[in-house]
């Protein structure tokens, strides 16, 4: 199974004025460094919690269906197209009323609806894809502020300390802030 992220988010969930605050930065000179911090550290957040925070784009890429496609990186907001290679070898787009979006659950699923089967697919690898996207929601303010937190806990943190770590020993940059994502993580049992 592979996920590929088709667009990023129009928006950070820290701005660059309130990461700069953060960081007691005045001025002009840091702003593509903090810009970049930010990227960085919003994927570092996603990673850790396997979940998007503002609106994007993925797309699951499978051989063929299973019983039940999982969506990763929720909250799972739509579905933007499921499409097929037939067995015939030619691209299908499987009408919406074919199958149900579970985005209550954390990852989402895709399953047949009811009455219906998934399609046979042609004996090729990736013959299936599934685009979503996910998210909070388009803007900042939805992203919840303990997120947010450890974000400029981290932004600060790598624009403060740009030089190598301590050799012989492996610590997380900021052990006390880790317990700020367990409201966003996706805990898989």
């Amino acid at each position: 199974m592979t996920i590929v992220r088709i667009t990023e988010p129009a928006v950070e969930p820290v701005s660059l004025p309130e990461a700069k605050l953060w960081c007691k930065v005045d001025g002009t000179e840091d702003d593509a460094l903090i810009t970049g911090l930010i990227k960085a550290v919003r994927r570092s957040a996603e990673h850790l919690m396997q979940r998007t925070l503002i609106t994007t784009t993925w797309e699951l890429v499978r051989d063929a269906f299973d019983p039940q496609l999982r969506l990763e990186m929720p909250k799972i907001l739509s579905v933007v197209s499921l499409k097929y290679l037939d067995v015939n070898g030619v691209q299908q787009t499987l009408d919406p009323a074919d199958y149900v979006l579970d985005a209550d659950s954390s990852p989402g699923y895709l399953v047949p609806a009811y009455g219906k089967a998934w399609p046979s697919t042609y004996g090729q690898i990736n013959a299936v894809r599934a685009r979503y996207t996910a998210g909070y929601g388009a803007t900042a303010d939805l992203v919840p502020e303990s997120i947010k937190a450890w974000m400029q806990l981290h932004i600060e943190h790598y624009h403060k300390n740009r030089g190598a770590a301590v050799i012989g020993t492996i610590v997380s940059p900021l052990p006390y802030a880790e317990g700020l994502l367990d409201e966003g993580r996706v805990w898989l049992f």
